[in-house]
């Protein structure tokens, strides 16, 4: 008789699991061809589990071939072929666990204990009984209108930026959104984009077949001049605050980007707002597409900082020209976001919600924020701290003889992940050096104090050397 262990908290079902084994027994040659399967009943009796449990595993093997039927007689082992290839077949996934570090300084993601599950649970509750099934419908391929009305809202209301729920193409990330661009806007032109920073951008656009140009930055901002020479046509910026030099772009810069844009036709600027949420002093900087009339620039969200990273949902705005081109040209594509998320987002933006997390979350990346702060001025007296008011990450200056490369070797044989600023720059040696990236959202406060004195150990031997 076939004995298995079957675990009915597993997570995957009782007939599933049944079928796997059987599978794999035919699979690794302990059942072989011709061979009679138990009874569904002597089996089911045998294992105590339900006999429509061992039938649908049956059925499932019979489907694929693994097993045939005999009228009245029951399950026989179909013949079957055995090589490498079906050890692999039951070879699963091994899941690497995440290197346990003394102190992360690189991984910024919002904590899980912030998330507003109650909230978020009640509206997707209350979706589903006043959606019903509307919600297994098309939606509009560039959004359900709800959120799209909800996002303009809170735009309207603190951002200051006019915006008609008709320009605003929602998502799944923005790393779609850019997909989508390159599309619009067309792979025969050249997209520049800031150096030093986040290198993702520059790969998404690279690998989809367009021309790439890295520009420098100096001290306001994306250089305008070097934007000239580098020939591009579209610009991706951050001018409300810069990964990861946390530069905020002044105004008179913002007035020659947009001087730049307008020089020629087909010129635009991609403004990626992506955590200008968290600004600790003064008011929001006000956007580059509010500035431009929504003529020039075209405007890039997410919501993956502000409530979770598997909250892909973002979203662009787009001047309106471009919005009848897109309409023209891409409508046909289907929105990536399932309506069910859109709906209950959009609750959650319009009944105020979205607008009281932002301030639990504010005050509590600025407590954090001012925590490690505090903490590396205790221990790292010699430290440097720059660029500490908006954002969700900051700047350290710190002092060794070692090169960037050893810093970030040696901390990270000892259980320190560092982001170090030369490694945003296309030519590292260019850039200045011991500058620590401190992305301290993601920070384990009960381990910084150790963590920073073991960062410590490794600074100090090389300054007394």
């Amino acid at each position: 008789m076939l004995t298995y262990l079957l675990e009915k908290e597993s997570g995957e079902s009782l007939y599933e699991q049944l079928y796997r084994r059987i599978r794999r027994d035919i699979l690794h040659g302990a059942l072989r061809e011709g061979e009679k399967l138990p009874s569904k009943r002597a089996l089911a009796e045998h294992l105590r589990v339900s006999v429509i449990t061992v039938e649908n595993a049956y059925e499932q093997l019979a489907a694929e071939g693994y097993v045939y039927a005999r009228e009245r007689r029951g399950y026989y082992v179909s013949a079957v072929e055995t090589p490498a290839a079906s050890a692999a077949e039951e070879v699963k996934p091994v899941e690497t666990a995440a290197a346990e570090w003394k102190l992360d300084l690189v991984t910024n993601t919002p904590a899980a204990e912030s998330f507003p599950f109650a909230t978020w649970a009640r509206l997707m509750r209350r979706v589903l009984l006043d959606r019903g099934t509307d919600l297994l419908r098309p939606t509009n391929g560039v959004g359900v209108w709800e959120l799209r009305c909800a996002i303009a809202a809170y735009l309207r209301s603190f951002r200051g930026m006019s915006v008609h729920p008709e320009q605003i193409v929602v998502g799944a990330g923005t790393e779609l959104l850019y997909l989508l661009l390159i599309q619009l806007l067309g792979r025969d032109k050249v997209y520049a984009v800031e150096d030093p920073g986040y290198g993702k951008i520059g790969r998404i656009y690279a690998e989809n077949g367009v021309a790439v140009r890295r520009v420098a930055l100096d001290h306001s901002g994306v250089s305008v001049s070097a934007l000239r020479q580098s020939g591009a046509d579209v610009v991706h910026l951050s001018p409300g605050h810069h990964f990861p030099t946390g530069l905020v772009t002044p105004v008179t810069r913002r007035q020659e980007l947009l001087r730049w844009a307008s020089e020629r036709e087909g010129r635009w600027i991609l403004e990626d707002d992506y955590d200008s949420e968290f600004r600790f002093v003064g008011r929001p900087i006000p956007t580059l597409f509010s500035a431009s009339g929504g003529e020039r620039v075209i405007y890039m969200n997410t919501f993956s900082k502000t409530i979770a990273p598997s909250i892909r949902i973002s979203y662009m705005i787009l001047p309106v020209r471009l919005m009848e081109a897109y309409r023209r040209r891409l409508g046909f594509y289907a929105c990536t976001v399932p309506a069910f998320e859109q709906y209950t987002l959009a609750s959650f933006l319009s009944e105020g919600y979205y607008e009281r997390h932002l301030r639990s979350m504010k005050t509590r990346y600025h407590r954090k924020r001012d925590t490690v702060i505090e903490s590396i001025r205790s221990v790292l007296p010699d430290a440097r701290i720059r660029e500490e008011d908006a954002g969700l990450h900051f700047l350290a200056q710190v002092h060794t003889s070692l090169t960037d490369g050893e810093l970030r070797r040696r901390a990270g044989e000892a259980g320190i992940r560092l982001a170090l600023l030369s490694e945003y720059y296309s030519v590292p040696s260019d850039a200045p050096q011991h500058v620590l990236v401190i992305n301290y959202s993601g920070i384990d406060t009960a381990h910084l104090a150790e963590g920073l004195q073991v960062l410590r150990a490794i600074l100090e031997p090389s300054e007394r050397g």
